[in-house]
């Protein structure tokens, strides 16, 4: 039966139950769903928008979750639907529907589980099922069933398919090319894999994995000591490899962004945990490309191209879907995103019509392993097949196939069920289960796949490998009854990963899951007779093939063109229009502010993050290199950075490939690289619209072919990367528009010293000098550029970089420069040109301006020198220095121009033959963020994205630390180096969806206590007690997905879990104990009233006053206050990171009656985030001995980690942060003696 529960906020919550409820669950939901009341009767009248009926979501998932750790049995679904007007209201069909009156067949569909279907017809059932097989792929088809003596299964075909799809399989990188009548000599696999090949460095694994691993540094693990129970961190050496990838998923994000994206963002991190025998993500990064979104009813540029009747979702929609789902499964599954890009395009020219209406989201991240785990191991007879994570629904069907064609060539149903939904938090407790089994002393995994594209079938065919297996249908989990055996074989509900494990270690490794609420089960074994299966629980096999006859020997791919050359005009300009045509370019969303998409998105959690996006006082998004440490202690890390130039590859592939890996380069040299640019390794992705139109796929060979030239005489390899070779869109009547020619490169390298990023915001000193260094060595060119764009020209000469030898040169001749210390600041030139470059390093300031000549430049042209995209860096050195650095510049033979100096002045003054332009910064700034702001008012809402635009410059970062702090770990009694227990105890405690807690216990192990770590499952099921436990804290992340109300279902396992109810209360009620919750650890002790028990009016935590996830590094000040942590700090302003989506606190008492501990220094959004009563950042409890804060002081405890530091106190070794904790530790060992 279905329950129906009325909200205070109107909406209407339905529970399918087995049975009826008691009066005792009732009440139990009538508080989870928030004081909901129960609606009487089996039916409502009226309009209602909500999910549709035949899709679980996987907010009902967490939902129902929820209800069986509160001991709610038989609870089956949970929705919620909004009342509506009437049945016009606008919703989102692709994830819901309109539903008039509410029913008790609000869930049921009328469907059965289809039969095996035997194919008689294959060519047939491949047009109807969307399966794109090939002729060629159909007559082998045919053969197997010669072979086998029969008809082929739907199982079989579909299976088949997806395996062998273009998505899966990369057959044109893999196929012989033909061009002019010419069979080229390699392919372009071939052509890739000569870069490791003839340049190997320290690659470990290249293109046999899902991911590419290289030999990293000797690190510090800090992990439990036993992953099945409760235990205390212990620290351990590891030797390291680093790992590099980068996905796509451009046809569904094209169909449903968010969950396109979020599903893409997830396959991209499952690539890196199951790399080798599995591994750990770490950052990530993400590339949006679309048509252009036309904000406030379209600029001038935009009208190359008439607005087309949109298949599925306008560009702006995907802009913010899109970024909005890539940001929501990292930042619940706790993965930041430290980099990245947006560029939108469309041109019409030469009766051709290009733009991104096939868009392209890219996912990429860097991670690591040990390198005991990098490799895969043999499948042996009689390993278990294991499947962990979510259940089987009827979701991402046939996505490999529907990947491999143009988008719109079939009917929007089949492309519609291609689509997957995405469920962080489950993923990220499967994810917890494999850095448990890495961390371990003997990793029991025998090998390990992600599920992503075609399913079980892929993943666990891919998995035994060539040994066979069987897999017992019956175990595999499945969330909707109706599904079909083809249907479970082949779906693609996200979240799971298939791993092989040594039938001895099944038990500890069912220990370790059940601990962390992994859904883990055995669904099969290896059979070793090269024979793969899926049998139901009647013995019928609706999949029994050869491992050799599913991965087919069709012919190969042949691709057969003829070059075609394509001219493109040069824009006409006005020199004397210089500012108006600045503004427009300013405009551009490549060029833009990205403040709309870094708002959004944690980029601190892990609390490694050494450089994200945002610099300087006013926190702005101007750098374009991230890096993140591998550990606390030892300041190794990893940089990586985005390149792409598809404009300049309709000019020139191989320009177009060249322009792509140098500005990847030119983004990652200022990190200091362990060994130079010979330490880069890089990962392309080729977005393609092959087979659209005469000569693309000779384009194609081309810029791969240039790629794989430029590299290999930079002497860099790239060991991985993706294909997506169907980037075009087909409109009803056949209009088709083609994407560009797309090639981005992701680049990664190991860092010597996480400490010493140059930043991008040039430091105020006029005794210093900034250096334009050309990494091109050639003539300067529009053709390509932004501003040639804005004026609807692509032009007809593109950039070129063509002496790799000079480019190494220079990129190490700045690295040279960097690493002794000798830059103060830098940035490169890329979108905008040079005077775009010189203008962001001035953005993030609130003072100073630049004098800049141009005059040593040979070019006459001042619009072409400050437009060209030529790669290049603009370098600021003291000078003291200057003399020094151009000598090693003039040693390293690179040509380099000293452009001006810091002055006092608000401008930018150029100057150039004579001619003098002075351009006001703060005017430029406010052209250069409009974009984001329209882009944010469709993401922000109550006013925030105005208040955003109006505040963004005046709330400068102002950090005061107290007159006693010193820096040092000495003058606090630490060191950093202990490896032996203390005795002095503390446990972080966590709930799946936690992703803040290894941060949380390491600066609570730095400031000297043992740290236990404690799930909730150890406390309910009464393995743990805290009873010789003096500390704990809540820590961060997404318990439950936010799902029902942040911290709702934890508090939920603690009140109605009497096990861990009774340790909570035991724990309170003694005298000598701490605790502090942080974010979502704050808002559970709201929610179970923990800091203020005798108010009679209770406090909440709710949502941002903005309604969205924030994410910004701010300063608070801390109050005069006597609690236990943070009372020795008052007085004091210190920054950290805040990462949430309700961290409002509404405190319905008068002021007096709180024990506010610090407060954000700004009453004005965004530096208060969440529109807080009284500016409040953090509580205490009256005897200051419990707190509650929404910002995360563990994210800011080194002063690597803060987003902006006192630059007097470049030296400090810790920030002031540690010392709350060194409080805490000196309190316990007081009241413990």
């Amino acid at each position: 039966m279905i329950v129906f529960f009325k909200v205070p906020s109107g909406n209407v919550i339905a529970a399918g139950v087995k049975d009826s409820l008691t009066k005792e669950n009732e009440d139990k939901l009538c508080w989870l769903f928030g004081n909901a009341e129960r609606i009487e009767g089996g039916q409502l009248d009226g309009f209602f928008v909500g999910p549709r009926r035949e899709m679980i979501t996987p907010w009902s998932t967490n939902a129902v979750e929820i209800t069986q750790n509160m001991n709610i049995p038989d609870v089956e679904r949970i929705e919620e639907y909004f009342p509506v007007e009437d049945e016009n209201a606008t919703y989102d069909p692709m994830l819901q529907r309109m539903y008039k009156g509410l029913d008790q067949n609000i869930f049921t569909t009328d469907r059965k589980p289809e039969s095996i279907e035997h194919i008689e017809n294959i060519e047939e059932y491949n047009e109807r099922e969307g399966l794109a097989l090939s002729p060629e792929e159909i007559e082998y088809l045919h053969k197997v069933e010669g072979q086998l003596g029969r008809k082929l299964t739907d199982s079989e075909v579909f299976g088949f398919a997806q395996i062998n799809s273009e998505h899966c399989r990369h057959k044109i990188f893999g196929g012989t090319f033909i061009i002019n009548g010419k069979e080229m000599p390699s392919s372009l696999f071939a052509l890739i894999k000569k870069t490791t090949k003839e340049n190997p460095h320290h690659i470990i694994s290249a293109y046999k994995d899902n991911v590419a691993f290289a030999q990293g540094p000797v690190v510090e693990q800090f992990a439990p000591k036993e992953h099945a129970t409760s235990d205390y961190f212990v620290v351990k050496d590891i030797e390291s490899v680093i790992s590099l990838k980068a996905e796509t998923h451009n046809f569904p994000t094209t169909v449903e962004p968010f969950n396109g994206a979020s599903t893409g963002t997830g396959g991209e991190i499952r690539d890196r945990m199951g790399g080798g025998v599995g591994s750990w993500p770490i950052a990530g990064t993400a590339v949006y490309m679309t048509a252009y979104p036309r904000l406030e009813g379209g600029r001038s540029w935009e009208n190359v191209l008439p607005v087309r009747k949109w298949l599925y979702q306008t560009p702006e929609q995907i802009l913010i879907k899109a970024s909005n789902g890539a940001s929501d499964f990292g930042n619940k599954f706790g993965q930041p995103l430290i980099a990245g890009s947006v560029l939108t395009f469309e041109h019409q020219e030469n009766g051709e019509k290009y733009g991104y209406d096939k868009v392209i989201m890219l996912a990429g991240g860097v991670g690591y392993g040990t390198k005991r785990d990098c490799l895969k191991k043999e499948p042996k007879k009689g390993n278990k097949v294991v499947v962990v994570g979510g259940d089987n629904y009827r979701i991402g069907l046939g996505g490999g196939s529907v990947s491999s064609v143009d988008t719109g060539r079939y009917s929007s149903g089949i492309e519609l069920n291609a689509v997957q939904r995405a469920n962080p938090e489950m993923q990220k407790r499967a994810n917890n289960l494999v850095r448990a089994l890495c961390e371990e002393d003997v990793n029991p995994v025998v090998s390990i796949h992600d599920h992503g594209s075609a399913g079980h079938v892929n993943c666990l065919s891919e998995l035994v490998d060539e040994c066979g297996g069987k897999i017992d249908m019956t175990k595999l989990p499945i969330g909707d009854p109706t599904l079909s055996s083809k249907e479970i074989i082949a779906n693609e509900s996200q979240e799971r990963m298939g791993l092989l494990i040594d039938e001895e270690h099944i038990e500890h490794v069912r220990k370790i899951a059940e601990r962390e609420r992994a859904p883990l089960y055995v669904v099969g074994e290896t059979t070793g007779d090269a024979h793969f299966s899926f049998v139901q629980g009647d013995g019928v096999k609706p999949f029994d093939l050869d491992v050799a006859q599913m991965f087919g020997h069709s012919p190969k791919t042949v691709m057969k063109d003829e070059t075609v050359e394509r001219h493109y005009k040069d824009a006409s300009y006005d020199s004397t229009k210089l500012l108006d045509y600045l503004k427009t370019v300013l405009h551009l969303e490549a060029v833009a502010c990205k403040d709309w998409l870094t708002n959004k998105v944690d980029r601190s959690v892990t609390g490694k993050i050494a450089r994200q996006q945002c610099v300087g006082e006013l926190q702005l998004p101007l750098s374009d290199c991230g890096v993140v440490a591998l550990d606390y202690r030892f300041r190794k890390g990893i940089a990586t950075a985005l390149g792409h130039a598809p404009q300049a590859g309709l000019i020139s592939p191989a320009a177009g490939s060249r322009l792509s890996v140098a500005e990847a380069l030119t983004n990652i040299v200022f990190a200091p690289l362990e060994e130079g640019i010979d330490g880069v390794s890089l990962s392309a992705n080729w977005m393609w619209p092959c087979r659209s139109q005469k000569g693309e796929d000779a384009r194609l060979y081309e810029g791969v072919k240039a790629l794989s030239d430029f590299c290999c005489d930079l002497k860099i390899n790239v060991p991985t990367g993706k294909d997506s070779l169907s980037l075009s869109q087909q409109y009803p009547g056949g209009e088709k528009i083609i994407s560009p020619g797309t090639v981005i490169v992701s680049a990664g390298a190991e860092v010597s010293d996480v400490r010493n990023v140059t930043s991008p915001v040039v430091v105020n000193d006029e005794d210093s000098t900034l250096l334009h260094i050309d990494f091109s060595k050639s003539e300067l060119q529009l053709g390509g550029s932004a501003f040639f764009q804005t004026l609807g020209a692509v032009g007809s000469k593109a950039p070129q970089v063509e002496d790799a030898e000079y480019f190494r040169a220079a990129f190490n001749a700045v690295q040279t420069i960097e690493k002794n210390g000798f830059a103060l600041a830098g940035h490169d030139v890329s979108a905008g040109g040079l005077v775009t470059c010189l203008l962001e390093m001035c953005f993030s300031n609130t003072k100073g301006g630049l004098n800049v000549s141009l005059d040593a430049f040979a070019e006459k042209d001042l619009l072409k020198i400050l437009f060209a995209e030529n790669p290049a860096v603009v370098l600021q050195v003291a000078n003291a220095n200057l003399d020094a650095v151009k000598k090693i510049l003039e040693e390293s033979g690179v040509a380099y121009v000293a452009l001006g100096k810091p002055v006092a002045e608000r401008t930018i003054k150029i100057e150039k033959d004579g001619k003098t332009v002075n351009l006001d910064i703060d005017e430029l700034r406010d052209e250069w963020y409009e974009t984001s702001y329209r882009l944010d008012t469709k993401q922000s809402f109550n006013g925030c994205a105005e208040e955003r635009f109006k505040n963004y410059k005046n709330i400068p970062l102002d950090i005061k630390y107290p007159d006693h702090f010193k820096g040092t770990l000495a003058s606090l009694g630490l060191d950093a180096d202990r490896r032996k227990p203390s005795g002095v105890r503390a446990a972080i405690i966590r709930e799946k969806g936690t992703n803040g807690e290894r941060e949380m216990a390491y600066v609570l192990y730095l400031a000297g206590f043992d740290v236990k770590d404690v799930m909730m499952t150890d406390l309910v099921n009464g393995r743990e007690t805290l009873d010789d436990i003096n500390m704990i804290v809540f820590c961060g992340g997404f318990s439950n997905s936010d799902v029902l109300g942040s911290a709702k279902g934890w508090a939920g396992a603690f009140l109605y879990n009497p096990k861990a109810k009774a340790a909570l209360d035991r724990f309170y009620a003694r005298k000598d104990t701490l605790s502090l919750g942080v974010c979502n650890g704050c808002q559970l002790m709201v929610e179970l009233n923990l800091i203020n028990p005798d108010h009679k009016k209770r406090s909440h935590l709710l949502h941002n006053n903005s309604h969205k996830f924030e994410s910004n590094f701010v300063d608070v000040d801390i109050e005069k206050n006597e609690s236990v942590m943070f009372g020795s700090l008052s007085g004091s302003k210190l920054g950290l990171w805040v990462a949430h989506g309700e961290g409002h606190f509404s405190l319905p008492e008068p002021e007096s009656a709180y024990n506010i501990v610090m407060k954000y220094s700004y009453d004005k959004y965004p530096a208060n985030p969440n529109g807080s009563d009284y500016n409040t950042a953090g509580i205490a409890s009256a005897d200051g001995r419990h707190v509650a804060m929404m910002p995360h002081p563990e994210r800011a405890f080194l002063p690597w980690q803060s987003a902006f530091y006192p630059s007097s106190r470049k030296n400090d070794e810790i920030t002031p942060w540690v010392e709350a904790f060194v409080n805490a530790r000196k309190w316990v060992e007081e009241h413990t003696k």
